[in-house]
């Protein structure tokens, strides 16, 4: 690939990597039960819907190929998942009319925010394997989230809820100084305000 090709797809302040950093905040869960896991889905939906570890596995699974982008910097390219189209969950939730916003729910309490509209993108999907191997517990397992259009803390990590809220509202790293929406291309690392 031409480094021109190259530079048009990494975004300002950013440099590549062909590594997969790993960076989080407190302790990586280790599941030793997976029938202890499950993932709820909540909030301005008709009615609730939570999947357990073997009924969100078996649902349908397609291969994504995307870029990420850290707010600490650096990006990988040419990134080879397999994972669940958000829209796959969406055809067993009914939203309500009012709902706008997403807050994804991680193990220790970790959330992160969204607009409806990018987590309903069909470049946003639930990552289960990355580069042809399941996801290691320091990389998310047994899912994380992955919206690759916005920087990768929005890509939750330990994935345990899906909130749809009429209103937006910080989450845990939005709360600590990151930006409410975080789009690489406009440098949205931190909150300004």
């Amino acid at each position: 690939m031409k480094e021109t090709d190259i530079a048009s797809r990494v975004p300002p302040g950013q440099f590549v990597t062909t590594s997969f950093p790993i960076l989080h905040h407190g302790e990586v869960p280790h599941y030793r039960d997976m029938s202890q896991w499950n993932l709820r889905v909540f909030g301005l939906v008709e009615e609730e819907v939570t999947f357990t570890f073997d009924e969100f596995m078996s649902l349908p699974r397609k291969t994504f190929v995307n870029d990420i982008h850290c707010v600490t910097t650096w990006t990988r390219l040419d990134n080879v998942w397999e994972g669940v189209a958000v829209s796959t969950l969406m055809e067993r939730v009914r939203l309500k009319p009012e709902a706008r916003f997403v807050m994804l729910h991680a193990e220790h309490g970790w959330t992160t925010n969204l607009p409806l509209e990018d987590f309903l993108r069909d470049t946003s999907f639930f990552g289960l394997k990355h580069n042809g191997e399941t996801l290691t517990p320091k990389h998310g397992y047994p899912v994380r989230m992955v919206v690759p259009h916005l920087y990768f803390w929005k890509s939750a990590k330990w994935l345990r809820g899906i909130e749809f809220m009429a209103e937006n509202k910080p989450g845990f790293w939005e709360r600590n100084g990151y930006h409410m929406y975080g789009d690489p291309w406009c440098s949205q690392r931190y909150d300004t305000d």
